[in-house]
């Protein structure tokens, strides 16, 4: 499950888990419960988020959804206030991607302010035009919010999967880069960047993304 720890004096890291680590409620109540250990801690940090082999995160548990039907709507709203609290979060936020990103894995990758992804293994993809699920009003929000129009235009209507390299070339992700190197630029990025005031990053956060806040946070009060 989701677990959250400290690395140094301002750095902290969400360590997804070491699955396909996909969303079912159960999950994403875990990794609400590591973010307000971090919100409890107060002061400046940088936030950044880990897995472990070969994913980083695959999306809905469509498994669960399948034994689960009656939750399914549940589920959506879970996700779309996740999204929104991570877009949202008052620490500089940076997804270090270390293998596949998948569906709404990827687009919580695209919730976090920096990417960092594995330049020789696992993919960026948002395959939902290949299920058969159209993106909620949330979700497109959030992926044209993050990305380029061209970029979001191919990568929502193509399902392409993306390597690092070419990600970073598209702009899916800020930088691609070895495995062993993928912590290390991670944390390289957070010293650069830097720890901020919360409230002052709140603030900029909430005007940056307003609409796009308020659509996923619509979906969190409404059917999907």
């Amino acid at each position: 499950m989701p677990t959250l720890h400290t690395l140094n004096g301002t750095v902290c890291t969400l360590h997804l888990g070491d699955g396909e680590n996909r969303f079912d409620l159960d999950w994403v109540a875990a990794v609400h419960r590591a973010l307000d250990e971090l919100d409890a801690q107060g002061a400046p940090r940088t936030l950044i988020t880990v897995a472990d082999g070969k994913y980083w995160s695959t999306g809905l548990d469509l498994d669960w959804i399948g034994a689960n039907p009656s939750r399914l709507n549940d589920l959506m709203i879970a996700t779309h206030e996740l999204f929104a609290r991570v877009l949202s979060l008052p620490v500089v936020t940076i997804a270090a991607v270390q293998g596949h990103a998948f569906a709404a894995g990827a687009m919580l990758a695209l919730a976090h302010d920096v990417r960092v992804m594995r330049a020789d293994r696992g993919y960026f993809c948002l395959p939902e035009v290949d299920l058969g699920l159209p993106f909620t009003p949330g979700m497109n929000a959030l992926i044209t919010a993050r990305l380029s129009r061209p970029t979001a235009h191919e990568a929502m209507l193509t399902g392409r999967r993306y390597g690092g390299e070419r990600a970073a070339e598209l702009g899916l992700v800020h930088a691609a880069t070895s495995e062993d190197g993928l912590l290390p630029t991670a944390l390289e990025l957070a010293h650069a960047i830097g720890a901020k005031d919360a409230t002052t990053l709140a603030t900029i956060k909430s005007r940056l993304f307003g609409d796009t806040l308020g659509t996923l946070r619509d979906a969190a009060l409404n059917t999907v």
